[in-house]
Protein backbone atom coordinates (compact mmCIF):
# COMPACT_ATOMS: atom_id res chain seq x y z
CA UNK A 1 0.00 0.00 0.00
CA UNK A 2 1.16 3.56 -0.60
CA UNK A 3 0.00 7.14 -0.64
CA UNK A 4 0.14 9.41 -3.69
CA UNK A 5 1.58 12.92 -3.62
CA UNK A 6 1.36 15.52 -6.39
CA UNK A 7 3.41 18.71 -6.17
CA UNK A 8 2.73 21.58 -8.60
CA UNK A 9 1.97 19.14 -11.44
CA UNK A 10 1.44 20.79 -14.82
CA UNK A 11 0.63 19.62 -18.34
CA UNK A 12 1.19 21.89 -21.32
CA UNK A 13 0.38 20.70 -24.83
CA UNK A 14 1.64 22.07 -28.14
CA UNK A 15 0.56 25.64 -28.75
CA UNK A 16 1.00 26.46 -25.06
CA UNK A 17 -2.34 24.85 -24.17
CA UNK A 18 -2.21 24.34 -20.39
CA UNK A 19 -4.48 21.43 -19.44
CA UNK A 20 -3.33 21.04 -15.81
CA UNK A 21 -2.22 24.20 -14.02
CA UNK A 22 -0.11 23.46 -11.00
CA UNK A 23 -2.08 20.82 -9.06
CA UNK A 24 -0.84 19.83 -5.59
CA UNK A 25 -2.62 17.02 -3.78
CA UNK A 26 -1.82 14.54 -0.99
CA UNK A 27 -3.67 11.19 -0.97
CA UNK A 28 -2.85 9.27 2.22
CA UNK A 29 -2.46 5.50 2.20
CA UNK A 30 -5.87 3.83 1.93
CA UNK A 31 -7.90 6.93 1.04
CA UNK A 32 -10.48 6.96 -1.77
CA UNK A 33 -10.20 10.29 -3.61
CA UNK A 34 -12.52 11.20 -6.48
CA UNK A 35 -11.62 13.81 -9.10
CA UNK A 36 -14.78 15.39 -10.49
CA UNK A 37 -15.42 18.19 -12.94
CA UNK A 38 -16.84 19.00 -16.36
CA UNK A 39 -15.37 17.75 -19.64
CA UNK A 40 -12.04 19.41 -20.36
CA UNK A 41 -11.24 20.30 -16.74
CA UNK A 42 -8.06 18.16 -16.74
CA UNK A 43 -9.16 15.28 -14.50
CA UNK A 44 -8.40 12.44 -16.93
CA UNK A 45 -5.11 14.06 -17.95
CA UNK A 46 -4.13 14.24 -14.28
CA UNK A 47 -5.00 10.57 -13.74
CA UNK A 48 -3.04 9.52 -16.83
CA UNK A 49 -0.01 11.43 -15.57
CA UNK A 50 -0.18 9.53 -12.26
CA UNK A 51 -0.43 6.28 -14.23
CA UNK A 52 2.51 7.17 -16.46
CA UNK A 53 0.41 7.15 -19.63
CA UNK A 54 0.95 10.90 -20.08
CA UNK A 55 4.24 12.71 -19.52
CA UNK A 56 4.16 15.60 -17.07
CA UNK A 57 5.45 19.00 -18.16
CA UNK A 58 6.67 19.97 -14.68
CA UNK A 59 6.16 19.11 -11.03
CA UNK A 60 6.60 15.92 -9.03
CA UNK A 61 4.50 12.76 -8.62
CA UNK A 62 5.37 10.43 -5.74
CA UNK A 63 3.81 7.00 -5.12
CA UNK A 64 4.83 5.59 -1.76
CA UNK A 65 8.40 6.74 -1.20
CA UNK A 66 9.35 6.87 -4.89
CA UNK A 67 9.28 9.81 -7.29
CA UNK A 68 7.78 8.21 -10.41
CA UNK A 69 8.11 11.05 -12.94
CA UNK A 70 10.44 9.05 -15.19
CA UNK A 71 9.17 5.53 -14.46
CA UNK A 72 7.21 3.50 -17.01
CA UNK A 73 3.61 2.54 -16.07
CA UNK A 74 4.62 -1.06 -15.31
CA UNK A 75 7.21 0.18 -12.81
CA UNK A 76 4.78 2.32 -10.76
CA UNK A 77 3.01 -0.53 -8.93
CA UNK A 78 -0.46 0.73 -9.82
CA UNK A 79 -3.47 -0.97 -11.41
CA UNK A 80 -5.86 0.91 -13.66
CA UNK A 81 -9.52 0.22 -14.46
CA UNK A 82 -10.64 1.83 -17.72
CA UNK A 83 -13.98 2.98 -19.11
CA UNK A 84 -13.78 0.50 -22.01
CA UNK A 85 -12.69 -2.49 -19.82
CA UNK A 86 -9.53 -3.08 -21.96
CA UNK A 87 -9.94 -6.86 -21.87
CA UNK A 88 -8.25 -9.17 -24.38
CA UNK A 89 -11.15 -10.50 -26.49
CA UNK A 90 -9.37 -13.71 -27.58
CA UNK A 91 -8.58 -14.74 -23.99
CA UNK A 92 -10.86 -16.34 -21.43
CA UNK A 93 -11.70 -14.51 -18.21
CA UNK A 94 -9.15 -16.64 -16.37
CA UNK A 95 -6.47 -15.84 -18.93
CA UNK A 96 -7.26 -12.13 -18.69
CA UNK A 97 -6.83 -12.29 -14.92
CA UNK A 98 -3.60 -14.29 -15.18
CA UNK A 99 -1.96 -12.31 -17.99
CA UNK A 100 -0.29 -9.54 -16.00
CA UNK A 101 0.88 -11.95 -13.30
CA UNK A 102 2.48 -14.29 -15.85
CA UNK A 103 4.31 -11.34 -17.40
CA UNK A 104 5.80 -10.66 -13.97
CA UNK A 105 7.07 -14.30 -13.86
CA UNK A 106 4.98 -15.07 -10.78
CA UNK A 107 4.82 -18.65 -9.51
CA UNK A 108 1.90 -20.72 -10.84
CA UNK A 109 0.50 -21.54 -7.42
CA UNK A 110 0.53 -17.87 -6.40
CA UNK A 111 -1.24 -16.91 -9.66
CA UNK A 112 -3.88 -19.58 -9.02
CA UNK A 113 -4.38 -18.35 -5.44
CA UNK A 114 -4.86 -14.73 -6.48
CA UNK A 115 -7.22 -15.55 -9.33
CA UNK A 116 -9.31 -17.82 -7.11
CA UNK A 117 -9.58 -15.20 -4.35
CA UNK A 118 -10.47 -12.36 -6.74
CA UNK A 119 -13.05 -14.44 -8.59
CA UNK A 120 -14.74 -15.32 -5.29
CA UNK A 121 -14.76 -11.72 -4.04
CA UNK A 122 -16.21 -10.47 -7.34
CA UNK A 123 -18.52 -13.48 -7.84
CA UNK A 124 -17.13 -14.22 -11.30
CA UNK A 125 -15.92 -17.79 -10.64
CA UNK A 126 -18.62 -19.26 -12.98
CA UNK A 127 -17.38 -16.98 -15.77
CA UNK A 128 -13.70 -17.97 -15.77
CA UNK A 129 -13.91 -20.09 -18.94
CA UNK A 130 -15.90 -17.52 -20.95
CA UNK A 131 -14.57 -14.93 -23.41
CA UNK A 132 -15.30 -11.20 -22.86
CA UNK A 133 -17.69 -11.21 -25.83
CA UNK A 134 -19.93 -13.64 -23.94
CA UNK A 135 -20.28 -11.32 -20.94
CA UNK A 136 -22.61 -8.44 -20.10
CA UNK A 137 -21.23 -4.95 -19.50
CA UNK A 138 -21.44 -5.38 -15.75
CA UNK A 139 -19.66 -8.73 -15.89
CA UNK A 140 -16.90 -7.28 -18.06
CA UNK A 141 -16.38 -4.47 -15.58
CA UNK A 142 -16.10 -7.02 -12.76
CA UNK A 143 -13.43 -8.86 -14.74
CA UNK A 144 -11.58 -5.58 -15.34
CA UNK A 145 -11.68 -4.92 -11.59
CA UNK A 146 -10.53 -8.49 -10.92
CA UNK A 147 -7.53 -7.99 -13.16
CA UNK A 148 -6.62 -4.93 -11.08
CA UNK A 149 -7.18 -6.72 -7.75
CA UNK A 150 -4.98 -9.74 -8.54
CA UNK A 151 -2.06 -7.38 -9.03
CA UNK A 152 -2.27 -6.38 -5.33
CA UNK A 153 -0.96 -2.94 -6.32
CA UNK A 154 0.06 0.02 -4.19
CA UNK A 155 -2.81 2.05 -5.66
CA UNK A 156 -5.90 1.71 -7.86
CA UNK A 157 -6.66 4.25 -10.60
CA UNK A 158 -10.18 4.38 -12.08
CA UNK A 159 -10.89 6.28 -15.30
CA UNK A 160 -14.70 6.73 -15.54
CA UNK A 161 -15.19 2.94 -15.21
CA UNK A 162 -19.00 3.04 -15.01
CA UNK A 163 -19.86 5.41 -17.84
CA UNK A 164 -20.65 2.58 -20.30
CA UNK A 165 -23.15 0.90 -17.95
CA UNK A 166 -26.88 1.53 -17.71
CA UNK A 167 -28.31 3.41 -14.73
CA UNK A 168 -29.23 0.35 -12.65
CA UNK A 169 -25.85 -1.30 -13.15
CA UNK A 170 -24.04 1.94 -12.30
CA UNK A 171 -25.77 1.99 -8.90
CA UNK A 172 -24.84 -1.65 -8.26
CA UNK A 173 -21.24 -1.22 -9.37
CA UNK A 174 -20.80 1.95 -7.30
CA UNK A 175 -21.67 -0.03 -4.19
CA UNK A 176 -19.39 -2.88 -5.31
CA UNK A 177 -16.40 -0.60 -5.92
CA UNK A 178 -16.85 1.11 -2.55
CA UNK A 179 -17.15 -2.24 -0.76
CA UNK A 180 -14.02 -3.61 -2.43
CA UNK A 181 -12.00 -0.48 -1.73
CA UNK A 182 -12.90 -0.66 1.95
CA UNK A 183 -12.15 -4.38 2.05
CA UNK A 184 -8.69 -4.03 0.52
CA UNK A 185 -7.97 -0.53 1.96
CA UNK A 186 -5.99 0.33 -1.17
CA UNK A 187 -5.24 3.96 -2.04
CA UNK A 188 -7.61 4.87 -4.88
CA UNK A 189 -7.86 7.77 -7.31
CA UNK A 190 -11.11 7.81 -9.28
CA UNK A 191 -12.16 10.09 -12.14
CA UNK A 192 -15.77 10.87 -13.07
CA UNK A 193 -17.88 13.68 -14.48
CA UNK A 194 -20.93 12.34 -12.60
CA UNK A 195 -21.31 14.35 -9.39
CA UNK A 196 -23.71 11.78 -7.84
CA UNK A 197 -21.14 9.05 -8.42
CA UNK A 198 -18.48 11.27 -6.89
CA UNK A 199 -20.59 12.10 -3.82
CA UNK A 200 -21.43 8.46 -3.05
CA UNK A 201 -17.93 7.00 -3.55
CA UNK A 202 -15.44 9.50 -2.18
CA UNK A 203 -13.74 9.76 1.18
CA UNK A 204 -12.54 13.07 -0.22
CA UNK A 205 -13.81 14.94 -3.25
CA UNK A 206 -11.58 17.11 -5.45
CA UNK A 207 -13.49 19.47 -7.75
CA UNK A 208 -11.46 20.52 -10.79
CA UNK A 209 -12.18 23.55 -12.97
CA UNK A 210 -10.09 24.59 -15.98
CA UNK A 211 -7.04 22.62 -14.85
CA UNK A 212 -7.05 23.79 -11.23
CA UNK A 213 -8.42 22.48 -7.94
CA UNK A 214 -11.48 24.57 -7.13
CA UNK A 215 -12.18 22.85 -3.80
CA UNK A 216 -11.21 19.68 -1.94
CA UNK A 217 -12.95 18.17 1.08
CA UNK A 218 -15.45 15.56 2.20
CA UNK A 219 -18.52 15.23 -0.04
CA UNK A 220 -20.83 16.80 2.55
CA UNK A 221 -18.39 19.62 3.32
CA UNK A 222 -18.32 20.56 -0.35
CA UNK A 223 -22.09 20.21 -0.71
CA UNK A 224 -22.91 22.22 2.40
CA UNK A 225 -20.16 24.87 2.10
CA UNK A 226 -19.19 25.29 -1.58
CA UNK A 227 -16.15 27.53 -1.91
CA UNK A 228 -17.29 29.21 -5.13
CA UNK A 229 -20.19 29.69 -7.51
CA UNK A 230 -18.67 27.05 -9.78
CA UNK A 231 -18.73 24.40 -7.06
CA UNK A 232 -22.20 25.50 -5.86
CA UNK A 233 -23.71 24.94 -9.29
CA UNK A 234 -21.69 21.85 -10.27
CA UNK A 235 -22.32 19.82 -7.12
CA UNK A 236 -26.00 19.10 -6.51
CA UNK A 237 -28.93 18.17 -8.72
CA UNK A 238 -30.87 20.30 -9.33
CA UNK A 239 -28.14 22.89 -8.98
CA UNK A 240 -28.14 25.47 -6.23
CA UNK A 241 -30.51 28.39 -6.89
CA UNK A 242 -28.63 31.63 -7.55
CA UNK A 243 -30.07 35.13 -7.12
CA UNK A 244 -27.81 38.08 -8.13
CA UNK A 245 -28.54 40.84 -5.63
CA UNK A 246 -26.28 43.64 -6.84
CA UNK A 247 -24.91 46.37 -4.61
CA UNK A 248 -27.06 46.86 -1.55
CA UNK A 249 -29.70 44.50 -2.99
CA UNK A 250 -31.33 47.31 -4.91
CA UNK A 251 -33.63 46.61 -7.79
CA UNK A 252 -34.35 42.93 -7.08
CA UNK A 253 -38.07 42.41 -7.58
CA UNK A 254 -40.13 39.81 -5.80
CA UNK A 255 -37.84 39.05 -2.87
CA UNK A 256 -37.79 40.13 0.77
CA UNK A 257 -36.22 39.17 4.08
CA UNK A 258 -32.69 40.19 3.09
CA UNK A 259 -31.89 42.32 6.14
CA UNK A 260 -29.28 39.93 7.50
CA UNK A 261 -27.73 38.99 4.17
CA UNK A 262 -25.32 41.92 3.82
CA UNK A 263 -23.74 43.39 0.70
CA UNK A 264 -20.32 44.03 -0.84
CA UNK A 265 -19.02 46.75 -3.11
CA UNK A 266 -18.99 44.37 -6.06
CA UNK A 267 -22.37 42.85 -5.27
CA UNK A 268 -23.59 39.58 -3.80
CA UNK A 269 -24.98 36.45 -5.42
CA UNK A 270 -27.27 34.59 -3.07
CA UNK A 271 -27.38 30.78 -3.15
CA UNK A 272 -30.16 28.50 -1.83
CA UNK A 273 -30.41 24.72 -2.22
CA UNK A 274 -33.85 23.59 -3.50
CA UNK A 275 -34.36 21.31 -0.47
CA UNK A 276 -33.99 24.28 1.88
CA UNK A 277 -36.93 26.10 0.27
CA UNK A 278 -40.61 25.50 0.87
CA UNK A 279 -43.84 26.76 -0.66
CA UNK A 280 -45.78 28.99 1.72
CA UNK A 281 -49.32 28.42 0.40
CA UNK A 282 -51.51 30.34 2.88
CA UNK A 283 -49.02 30.18 5.76
CA UNK A 284 -46.92 33.26 6.57
CA UNK A 285 -43.14 33.18 6.47
CA UNK A 286 -41.26 33.00 9.75
CA UNK A 287 -39.64 36.24 10.96
CA UNK A 288 -36.41 37.00 9.12
CA UNK A 289 -36.88 34.38 6.40
CA UNK A 290 -35.88 34.89 2.79
CA UNK A 291 -39.10 35.06 0.74
CA UNK A 292 -39.61 35.19 -3.03
CA UNK A 293 -42.61 35.54 -5.34
CA UNK A 294 -42.57 33.06 -8.22
CA UNK A 295 -44.53 32.25 -11.34
CA UNK A 296 -44.48 28.47 -11.87
CA UNK A 297 -42.71 27.50 -15.10
CA UNK A 298 -42.81 23.73 -14.68
CA UNK A 299 -42.87 20.74 -12.34
CA UNK A 300 -40.50 17.78 -12.34
CA UNK A 301 -41.82 14.69 -10.54
CA UNK A 302 -39.10 12.32 -9.33
CA UNK A 303 -40.99 9.63 -7.43
CA UNK A 304 -41.55 10.49 -3.78
CA UNK A 305 -40.93 14.19 -4.35
CA UNK A 306 -41.29 16.92 -6.94
CA UNK A 307 -39.32 19.97 -7.98
CA UNK A 308 -41.37 23.06 -8.63
CA UNK A 309 -39.63 25.58 -10.89
CA UNK A 310 -40.65 29.22 -10.87
CA UNK A 311 -39.38 32.52 -12.21
CA UNK A 312 -38.93 35.70 -10.22
CA UNK A 313 -40.78 38.78 -11.53
CA UNK A 314 -39.44 40.49 -14.61
CA UNK A 315 -36.31 38.84 -15.97
CA UNK A 316 -35.38 37.25 -12.66
CA UNK A 317 -33.70 33.82 -12.48
CA UNK A 318 -35.59 30.55 -12.23
CA UNK A 319 -35.85 29.04 -8.73
CA UNK A 320 -36.29 25.34 -7.89
CA UNK A 321 -38.22 24.30 -4.78
CA UNK A 322 -38.30 20.68 -3.56
CA UNK A 323 -41.73 19.55 -2.31
CA UNK A 324 -42.92 16.22 -0.94
CA UNK A 325 -45.06 13.98 -3.13
CA UNK A 326 -46.71 14.83 -6.42
CA UNK A 327 -47.22 18.52 -7.18
CA UNK A 328 -50.26 19.50 -9.24
CA UNK A 329 -49.19 23.12 -9.79
CA UNK A 330 -49.70 24.31 -13.34
CA UNK A 331 -47.39 26.66 -15.27
CA UNK A 332 -48.42 30.26 -14.73
CA UNK A 333 -49.55 29.72 -11.12
CA UNK A 334 -48.38 32.41 -8.68
CA UNK A 335 -46.70 31.04 -5.53
CA UNK A 336 -44.52 32.24 -2.67
CA UNK A 337 -41.48 30.35 -1.41
CA UNK A 338 -39.32 30.85 1.65
CA UNK A 339 -36.02 29.67 3.10
CA UNK A 340 -34.42 30.21 6.52
CA UNK A 341 -31.58 32.70 6.52
CA UNK A 342 -29.30 30.04 8.03
CA UNK A 343 -29.59 28.07 4.77
CA UNK A 344 -28.48 30.96 2.54
CA UNK A 345 -25.04 31.06 0.91
CA UNK A 346 -23.35 34.30 -0.13
CA UNK A 347 -20.86 34.65 -2.96
CA UNK A 348 -18.98 37.70 -4.18
CA UNK A 349 -20.50 38.62 -7.53
CA UNK A 350 -17.13 39.63 -9.01
CA UNK A 351 -14.79 36.84 -7.89
CA UNK A 352 -17.43 34.13 -7.46
CA UNK A 353 -15.85 33.17 -4.14
CA UNK A 354 -17.77 32.33 -0.99
CA UNK A 355 -18.32 35.10 1.55
CA UNK A 356 -18.20 33.68 5.09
Amino acid sequence: MAGIELRDVRKVYAGNVEAVKGVSLDIPDGEFVVLVGPSGCGKSTLLRMVAGLEAISSGTITIGDRVVNDLEPAQRDIAMVFQNYALYPHMSVRQNLEYGLKNRKMAKDEIARRVEEASKVLEIAPLLSRKPGQLSGGQRQRVAMGRAIVREPAAFLFDEPLSNLDAKLRVQMRAEIRRLQRQFATTSLYVTHDQLEAMTLADRLVVLNAGRIEQAGSPMEIYERPASLFVATFIGSPAMNLVPLGNGHAGVAGISGLDGVGATSSGVTLGIRPEHMRLLADAPAAPGEFVCDLTVTGVEVVGAESYVYGALPGKGPEIAVRVAGYSHLEPGTKVRAAAPNAALHRFDASSGLRID
